[in-house]
């Protein structure tokens, strides 16, 4: 019995051995390059400076140390969009305090907008938030809201109350909460661009809604869009009224049933986003190629608008006068809705997703003028109409679609840009450009900052957010071959994602820095180097930002391995570095927040 024992012990021994990965290995000395020292002070720096952040502007409990309110100018979503970037600074390197700190406002801002009541705005007088989420409000505010949690699994996964939120938050968009009978299976809509916790709005917005309960403003506040006055906040408003029907903004909601899938591939996530997704897709091929900006509740076209593809709030012909200046401001967020296309194409890799919007591209372009010798194209669209014409061509979701398809089509309809510019070889000074001047954002946000003489009965919750030290796009571009995934609440996008083995945690070991020169479909050249000078690091490198891509091989000093993997681990010599050319598959596995074996 003993031996059997024993013999079955050395036999799980050799197979878990034999399925390790191998250990590549990189000992060129190599001195570490400026744009690799700049890399590991920007990420020092940088999470030091969320510290102080978090030190000047929350208390103990993690809420927000400002005048709490419901609306679009200021609200719950603000609170904690304070906190945007720290996810994704975390899970790049920075340090565990920055994780420890956001987790630590996620919470805290639940508490205290659930606490926080209205006396005016009927939906919120029993809290602004409820079962851990906005009552109802529009997605360009939910997603603001969403930007930290939506985010947390990159580096905390495993986190029980990020699991159970997940699946809640998911199931408010799925019809799981009786509570929250947002979607319509029969019509595949989100009934109303006011939606959350509590279900959908289905009448007329008012002023009310939006602005909020009235406030002192003068001498006292200076909202950010620019008003002086609480009269002027609801002239903001005051036809932001249609708003029954579905949007494209509502799209951005497909995030939360993304992250639920992610967790265990549970296929009912998977089936809702793509029967959402593919419902919106139909309507843009049957409206000549545009999405539109009303869905009514019949699932008809303009259904809510009068029959107007266009209609509603945020939509083709939202133009609404800026209160004080009369300024006329053109609103259309419809671009907002290529969030839930990039998360279906995520899921399944299949063209039809960006597809349909360059032909939207296409038909918009398609009605360019020359006005005053300059070729311009439109951004809206009335009863008159396409109007507002800008120079140059409508881009839509280009750049997100070059960097999702890696066409060269693509990269034409995309043009200059300074990153794909910098990938093409025209630009090698450009990491050291776009790392120098994150640095100097950073001081320049912690010097505002220091001199803030605000307090907190005369802030408003989206006051200390220019002052928000966590500016990563370079480290997300340069060291995971990303897209900044902005304020709405997206998924990182990224061909490349890193974890320390020896701490088992997301994000390049200390003293590591990545750099990838090079980018197409099946490559990418990454430069690793070890600024530690008397210890090895090892590194496990992740095929894209969920594990949805497959390094076929890695060739280190002219040997190429072959390794089928999701992952690759590498260890530096202390004082090294080298070049490394990864060939992969891209989008061959469903995405995971589970790591890879460290």
């Amino acid at each position: 019995m003993i031996r059997t024992l024993f013999c079955l012990f050395l036999a799980m021994t050799i197979n878990r051995a034999s399925a390790a990965e191998p250990v590549l290995e990189i000992q060129t000395p190599m001195s570490p390059p400026t744009w690799a020292l700049l890399e590991r002070e920007l990420l020092k720096a940088t999470s030091a400076a969320c510290r102080e952040f978090y030190d000047r502007y929350f208390d103990d409990r993690g809420w927000l140390l400002c005048v709490e309110r419901w609306g679009g100018d200021d609200g719950p979503d603000d609170a904690i969009e304070n906190c945007q970037d720290w996810p994704i600074l975390h899970a790049v390197g920075g340090s565990d305090e920055v994780l420890r700190l956001y987790k630590k406002a996620w919470e805290g801002h639940l508490r205290q907008y659930t606490l926080a009541k209205t006396k005016d705005v009927p939906f919120a007088r029993d809290g602004m938030y409820y079962k851990e989420f906005p009552v109802m409000f529009d997605w360009l505010h939910n997603g603001e809201g969403l930007v930290v949690f939506n985010l947390q699994g990159l580096s905390d996964p495993n986190d029980d109350a990020f699991r159970r939120r997940v699946r809640r938050y998911a199931g408010f968009y799925m019809n799981e909460d009786p509570g929250a009978p947002n979607y319509d299976p029969k019509q595949k809509i989100i009934k109303s661009l006011f939606n959350g916790s509590r279900g959908p709005l289905l009448r007329k917005a008012t002023a009310l809604d939006w602005a909020g309960d009235p406030i002192e403003v003068e001498n006292r506040f200076r909202p950010a869009h620019g008003e002086t006055s609480y009269k002027q906040m609801l002239e903001h408003f005051q036809d932001y009224n249609d708003i029954v029907g579905d949007h494209p903004q509502n799209l951005q909601s497909t995030t939360l049933a993304m992250n639920a899938f992610m967790l265990e591939h549970e296929e009912k996530y998977k089936k809702w986003v793509l029967e959402y997704v593919d419902a919106w897709r139909e309507r843009m091929a049957a409206n000549k190629g545009i999405i539109p900006s009303n869905i009514g509740l019949d699932g008809k076209v303009g259904g809510e608008t009068g029959g107007k593809w266009y209609g509603g709030v945020y939509g083709w012909g939202f133009s609404v006068k800026t209160p004080g200046t009369g300024v006329l401001a053109h609103r259309n967020t419809t671009a907002k809705g290529f969030q839930g296309f990039m998360n279906a194409y995520l899921l399944t890799g299949e063209d039809r997703y960006l597809d349909a919007w360059r032909k939207q591209s296409d038909a918009i372009n398609a009605q360019n003028k020359t006005i005053d010798g300059v070729i311009k194209h439109p951004t809206m669209y009335s009863d008159q109409g396409w109007y507002n014409y800008i120079p140059g061509p409508y881009a839509g979701a280009a750049r997100e679609i070059y960097f999702l398809s890696m066409k060269p089509e693509d990269r034409v309809r995309l043009g200059r840009d300074a990153y794909f510019n910098y990938l093409d070889g025209e630009n090698e000074k450009y990491p050291e450009a776009t790392l120098r001047a994150d640095l100097e954002r950073l001081r320049k946000r912690v010097d505002g900052m220091r001199q803030d003489t605000t307090t907190p009965d005369t802030r408003l919750a989206d006051d200390p957010m220019k002052f928000n030290p966590a500016g990563v796009n370079s480290l997300i571009e340069l060291a995971m071959g990303g897209l900044p995934p902005g304020k709405a609440g997206a998924l990182l996008h990224s061909r490349l994602r890193y974890f320390d083995p020896v701490q088992r945690r997301a994000g390049l070991p200390e003293g590591v820095a990545a750099l990838i020169e090079r980018m197409d479909a099946n490559w990418v050249t990454l430069t690793l180097v070890n600024t530690n000078q008397l210890n090895s690091r090892t590194i496990v490198i992740q095929a894209g930002g969920y594990g949805e891509h497959e390094f076929q091989s890695v060739s280190i000093g002219g040997i190429t391995h072959k390794i089928d993997s999701t992952s690759a681990k590498i260890r530096l010599a202390p004082g090294s570095g080298g070049s490394i050319r990864l060939q992969m598959k891209r989008f061959v596995h469903p995405p995971s927040l589970a790591w890879p074996r460290l």
